[in-house]
């Protein structure tokens, strides 16, 4: 039994026990009252227990026959869903990268597993083949597909090259007037969306204002709608789509404060970026079925939880990372002329939150993940 239905099937044993445990109370209590009663008594409580076998039966095969089940996840975005679209000159294809899954660099930004492969686990399917190897992966593409590109964002990066998240949706679009995706192909699948502020360094290299702070994260948003909007009406009918996790608790920003301390200043912004997209959101389900045909994944409070350790998961110094360069000239990964490596990488990734300067490690993910699980949930009522 999943996850999700041992999570419905204990919620409908515990309602119908705390009714029938009410029912019995006052039933006793009109007994004592009038012996008269007893036989009504007896009566009722046989029909009460037939309703709550017939209740339970009914209940759980409904889940089961005309709920939603997931065959395919699609991916849209950038390095915290990318399994390896990105060059091979990207650092999520040198070493260390991958040494902890699956081995050696493969192209995900991390030393391990992304967000991408704990939601492919959640709903029941491998981890879809990325867009760049699915000629070479033909089998793989009954899972789906993954067109995330690390460093991209809703609009065109000017720091990491890469199609954006539109570009993105048009590789799909073209696929899917290929024939490669059917339109049961479409129903039957999850679309995981993430935009976590690759935008917003676009921003700053531009030498973008303080002041415009807000009516660039305004178009961000409306630009971001417009993506998932389109999504939707290729076909696919339950998205996921990440909200923007603390940036202000990214390790260049907690740097000067040896990593114990997070820019509040960076973190309003981040809520009001989160607030917008709520309100978005919201005005796309309105305007679908009324059902979660669009869920958030708060990547702000899941991350802030394990941070300050909150979860079952515990880190010694949650903010700072475990690969980083020897100087700020440098990064994880980087290596000088000669060769010779110009970062440090702890002795277990698994003690460590943060991989590197941006990108939680696999045991981070890990440790995030069950917080998104109930929003993951409403993809399925």
């Amino acid at each position: 039994m999943t996850l999700r239905l041992r999570y419905l099937f204990h919620q409908l044993h515990l309602h119908l026990y705390l009714f029938v445990a009410q029912v019995f109370v006052l039933l006793m209590v009109l007994a004592i009252m009038d012996a008269q009663h007893k036989l009504l008594s007896s009566v009722l409580c046989y029909f009460l227990v037939l309703f709550l076998l017939s209740g339970q039966q009914v209940s759980v095969q409904g889940h089961l026959t005309s709920d939603f089940r997931p065959s395919k996840l699609f991916v849209f975005g950038d390095s915290y869903a990318d399994t390896g679209n990105t060059n091979k000159s990207e650092s999520a294809w040198k070493h260390p990268y991958g040494i902890t899954f699956p081995g050696k660099p493969y192209g995900r930004f991390s030393d391990g597993r992304v967000l991408t492969d704990y939601v492919a686990k959640f709903i029941g399917v491998k981890s879809p083949i990325q867009y760049r190897w699915r000629k070479y992966w033909i089998s793989l593409l009954r899972y789906g597909m993954n067109f995330a590109y690390g460093g991209t964002g809703a609009f065109d990066s000017v720091v990491y090259p890469g199609p954006n998240m539109t570009t993105q949706i048009d590789f799909f679009q073209h696929l899917i007037k290929k024939k490669v995706f059917t339109a049961r192909d479409l129903k039957s699948s999850v679309c995981l969306v993430s935009l976590v502020g690759n935008d917003y360094t676009t921003y700053i290299a531009r030498n973008g204002s303080a002041q415009g702070w807000k009516s660039f994260i305004k178009a961000l948003i409306n630009q971001l709608a417009v993506n998932l909007k389109r999504i939707h009406g290729l076909g696919v009918q339950k998205i996921a789509v990440t909200g923007l996790q603390p940036l202000g608790c990214l390790p260049p920003r907690t740097a000067s404060s040896t990593f114990r301390k997070c820019n509040a200043t960076d973190n309003s912004l981040v809520s009001f970026h989160n607030l917008l997209l709520q309100q978005a959101v919201a005005k796309l389900n309105n305007e679908t079925s009324g059902r979660s045909s669009f869920v958030i994944l708060d990547l702000y409070d899941s991350f802030m939880s394990v941070m300050e350790n909150k979860g079952s998961i515990k880190f010694e110094n949650p903010l700072k990372p475990c690969c980083f360069g020897i100087s700020s000239e440098y990064s994880c990964g980087s290596v000088d002329e000669n060769g010779a490596k110009k970062y440090t990488v702890c002795e277990d990734p698994e003690s460590a939150f943060f991989w590197d300067a941006a990108h939680p490690t696999q045991q981070g993910w890990r440790a995030v993940f069950p917080a998104l699980q109930a929003s993951l949930q409403k993809l399925y009522y």
